[in-house]
């Protein structure tokens, strides 16, 4: 019985492990023929999309080359751009979310509740819906702010890289409440009793004690925040002013020639520098990111 309960579990191992080597593999034929008419020649991709490069279709590193130097907007002025408002985007949000996700934990009031709800409630909210009003809304709203240049109060809409962090912001504190909500919980209050009565405030109770504790989360949170905000191109298309700001996205959609002319091979150039950095960095993180959620995933 011992023997044949072996075999069958042994068989559905083997059998789970062919079915996801398969849905792997589909998974990665996409990323492989990318990189594959990266180096042919435009006029060969179209006809021979799945065929590995011979010595006509062959052109080397030209088609890195030209993406670098296409069109009238830098490629590395975009990276730029893109590394901005990831960068402040994803800091932005693990901040404001974090410290959300504390207080709601702790006081636990119906107001509170009510917040949580509201953030739960965000992610099943489409984006597509509140789009147009995004963008009029990104247009017409300004914060001000003090310039040292003209020594006088100036202001800057919503559409800058420099201010979308805080629409982006908006539509990533959904799931970044939700999974620091879930590990605050794991947390013991005790710790921060004992830190209150040495003297902390609430923020260096928060900034000392709390958040070295949040690690996992936040790498986790992190993660996922970089890998969406990176790839994003929908929000900055509509809310950037795009005679001016462009993203790594946005700048491969306006990759055209003459008369609306797109050359493939350099779109599938950029498009491969564009994605090696945001594997290689979820293929470092990916354990963080398990780590994360399963730390999260506690009964409240």
């Amino acid at each position: 019985m011992n023997r044949s309960v072996f075999r069958n579990s042994k068989k559905s191992k083997t059998f789970l492990t062919i079915l996801f080597a398969v849905i792997s593999i589909i998974y990665i034929l996409p990323i492989v023929t990318v990189l594959i008419n990266s180096f042919k020649a435009n006029a060969y991709i179209n006809t021979e999309t799945f065929a590995l490069p011979t010595e006509e279709s062959y052109v080397g590193l030209d088609n890195y080359i030209k993406g670098m130097n296409y069109g009238n907007y830098p490629f590395f002025k975009a990276v730029g751009y893109s590394l901005v408002i990831t960068i402040f985007s994803t800091a932005l949000i693990l901040i404001c979310t974090s410290m959300a996700a504390w207080y709601i934990t702790r006081v636990n009031s119906r107001f509170c509740k009510l917040v949580y709800l509201m953030c739960v409630f965000s992610m099943v909210v489409p984006f597509q819906m509140v789009m147009f009003t995004l963008a009029k809304t990104a247009d017409s709203v300004h914060i001000p702010y003090y310039s040292f240049l003209s020594h006088s109060l100036e202001s800057v809409g919503l559409n800058t890289p420099w201010t979308i962090p805080i629409i982006y912001l908006g539509f990533g504190a959904g799931l970044a409440v939700f999974m620091f909500a879930g590990f605050v919980k794991s947390l013991p209050v005790e710790i921060e009793e004992a830190a209150a009565i040495d003297g902390c405030g609430p923020f260096r109770t928060f900034f000392m004690v709390v958040l070295p504790m949040l690690k996992p989360t936040l790498i986790s949170v992190g993660v996922l925040e970089i890998m969406w905000i990176w790839n994003d191109y929908l929000l900055p298309y509509l809310v950037l002013d795009r005679t001016k700001y462009m993203t790594i996205p946005i700048l491969i959609q306006y990759q055209k020639g003459s008369y609306g002319a797109v050359d493939l091979g350099v779109t599938m150039a950029l498009i491969l520098l564009s994605i090696v950095p945001i594997i290689i960095f979820y293929l470092t993180c990916q354990r963080h990111i398990i780590k994360g959620v399963a730390a999260g995933a506690v009964k409240g």
